[in-house]
């Protein structure tokens, strides 16, 4: 199971770096970059998460991905002179 798991994520890595210019295009509204986000690159990361026994460490690993891929589409913000990371949490519990 673990390793099925794993071979999602990976999938789920190559399509966020196929579609890499358009999550970092500023261009796009940040709101589009999530829709684009939940609708293509979470599917194929649950693809048939029914019969998945989940533990732990598997759903550690899928919120670990989801939170980097999240990141990556808010990036980082500069506040007070220094650069830190914005909070996702509302996302995830909004679109979850």
């Amino acid at each position: 199971m673990e390793e099925e798991i794993k071979e999602r994520i990976a999938l789920g890595n190559k399509v966020f770096f196929a579609n890499k210019k358009i999550f970092q295009s500023k261009l796009i509204s940040k709101n589009a970059k999530l829709k684009l986000y939940f609708s293509v690159i979470r599917p194929v990361v649950t693809y048939a998460c029914e019969t998945w026994i989940l533990k732990e460490t598997i759903t550690n690993r899928l919120t670990v991905f989801e939170r980097k891929i999240l990141r990556k589409i808010f990036g980082p913000t500069y506040e007070n002179g220094s650069w830190r990371k914005k909070p996702i949490r509302n996302w995830i519990n909004i679109r979850t």
